[in-house]
């Protein structure tokens, strides 16, 4: 399968470009409107039969090759995240436009590397003339949007035989931890405003209700499992007077649980609580539904398969410029950054960059990600991809100056590698799809993909740019 490193390597240059444009944009949740048009014209001009407007979302879409054999899925993502914009290649905090967006979590690099590892694939089968299908799926909003969640629950991955996936991050190796269920949601109070000093019997405080809805919770978490989270933010205190009462406030709450069970019965009791606090203060209360995703199934034949294809592509080629700039980058970061990662990543010698793979092994990390929902419907399997200094945390300036730079580049063409390799070993070898199914079933243990997105719940709807005549890579600016 030389090809496929061969092409790879080959076409680094182009995409690590696309990557940078998608970098430029830095487009939010469900207003990726650019980036997918980038991504979408790029897997036409490869013969991709590109279907768009998935789901309800204009940013999510299907890209396909192949009518026969097995169904190999690839999950893009390209969402940015707020708050975050930096110079790319800048050691020091260095916002390009004050209060913009940045791509604080490498998945500029994640959608285009994931594409890189479905055209290498597509090209392998076909000049190899090999059966198998090939497919990109587009999946927006990732971060705090569940793009995935709703594409699962419209049955869009149901007849993948398995998908891959990787994430850009400080080192190399396999993503083996079955995460945590996440369920969001604000809670609006609305009581009726007064004069504080003349007239306070007249007023009932949202606020009031808000701050004992925060006492409620913080008491319940002497009563819910040690290893689930409850994590709360005041989007809406009322306004700036404090002689007034205050006649709507609002709270988002986050509850997360190692499933979606324990997640969604523990939010119950969220919710409970908040009910009380709106009786206790004579308010109504509004929930609005924000978001919710499933753990993460893992899939022990996949991820061997993945492991062997990062065994065989050796370590990422990262060179003394690389170190240099990963070296400035490192004296941001705090000792605690530092050591917290290495705890987790590991560390490769005395280089600030990651340059083995990781053992495989099971990681005890507290993260969330819709690819779990994927994950209880097919057989999936995910990385991480060596692209940023040791220490680097996710979500923050010091990742998003890095995601224009030479190492990240060449840890997204490694990840793209291991990536087409295990597919198309998997493709060949149809007794290990089989087996990765056997087990994906008994992982599920007869539980059927239970989606945590109630059917009424729509995805936002946003106004953009038409992606099947949509702007594509020559149409993005740059900021």
């Amino acid at each position: 399968m030389t090809d496929i490193i061969q092409w790879v390597e080959r076409e680094a240059v182009r995409f690590g470009a696309l990557a940078d444009e998608i970098w430029s944009l830095a487009e939010t949740r469900f207003e990726e409107f650019r980036s997918a048009a980038i991504l979408v014209e790029a897997l036409r001009a490869e013969g991709f039969t590109v279907t768009t407007g998935l789901s309800g979302m204009p940013t999510a879409f299907l890209a396909e090759y192949g009518t026969d054999g097995p169904i190999a899925g690839f999950l893009g993502e390209y969402d940015a995240l707020a708050m975050l914009s930096q110079q790319d290649g800048a050691a020091v905090h260095m916002p390009i436009v004050e209060g913009g967006n940045g791509h604080g979590c490498g998945h500029n690099l994640l959608g285009v590397g994931a594409l890189m590892a479905a055209v290498a694939l597509k090209n392998h089968l076909q000049s190899n003339e090999l059966p198998g299908r090939v497919r990109y799926y587009g999946c927006p909003a990732e971060e705090g949007g569940s793009g995935k969640v709703f594409m699962a629950r419209d049955g869009l991955f149901n007849d993948l035989d398995f998908a891959l996936t990787w994430h850009p991050g400080p080192a190399a190796g396999l993503k083996s931890y079955p995460g945590l269920a996440i369920t969001q949601s604000s809670f609006r109070f609305l009581g009726r405003a007064a004069h504080a000093s003349w007239a306070p019997h007249l007023g009932r405080s949202a606020l009031d209700a808000v701050e004992l809805m925060n006492v409620g919770v913080n008491f319940l978490r002497e009563h819910m499992p040690p290893d689930s989270r409850v994590h709360y933010a005041i989007t809406n205190a009322g306004g700036a007077a404090a002689n007034v009462v205050q006649a709507e406030a609002e709270v988002l709450y986050v509850v997360r649980s190692p499933n979606s069970n324990d997640a969604n019965a523990l939010f119950d009791r969220v919710i409970d609580v908040a009910k009380g606090a709106a009786r206790m203060t004579g308010t109504e209360l509004e929930i609005k539904f924000g978001r919710a995703t499933s753990n993460i199934l893992l899939n022990d034949e996949l991820e061997n398969m993945m492991y062997r294809s990062l065994e065989e592509i050796g370590p990422v080629p990262f060179d003394d410029d690389d170190r240099a700039f990963a070296t400035k980058i490192r004296t941001s970061l705090t000792e605690e950054d530092v050591s917290f990662y290495e705890k987790h990543f590991g560390a490769a010698g005395n280089s600030p960059l990651f340059e083995g793979l990781l053992p495989h092994k099971r990681q005890n990390l507290a993260g969330t990600t819709d690819v779990g929902d994927v994950s209880w419907i097919v057989p999936t399997g995910q990385f991480w991809g060596a692209c940023f200094a040791i220490g680097t945390p996710f979500h923050t300036w010091q990742l998003v100056a890095q995601g224009k730079s030479s190492a990240a580049h060449k840890g997204m063409v490694h990840a793209a590698k291991a990536m087409a390799l295990t597919a198309a070993k998997m493709l060949q070898a149809p007794e290990t799809i089989l087996a990765a199914k056997q087990e994906h079933e008994r992982r599920r243990g007869g539980k059927a993909y239970d989606c945590p997105i109630p059917a009424n719940v729509a995805p936002p709807a946003k106004a953009g740019p038409e992606l099947m005549h949509g702007a594509g890579p020559q149409a993005a600016p740059a900021i």
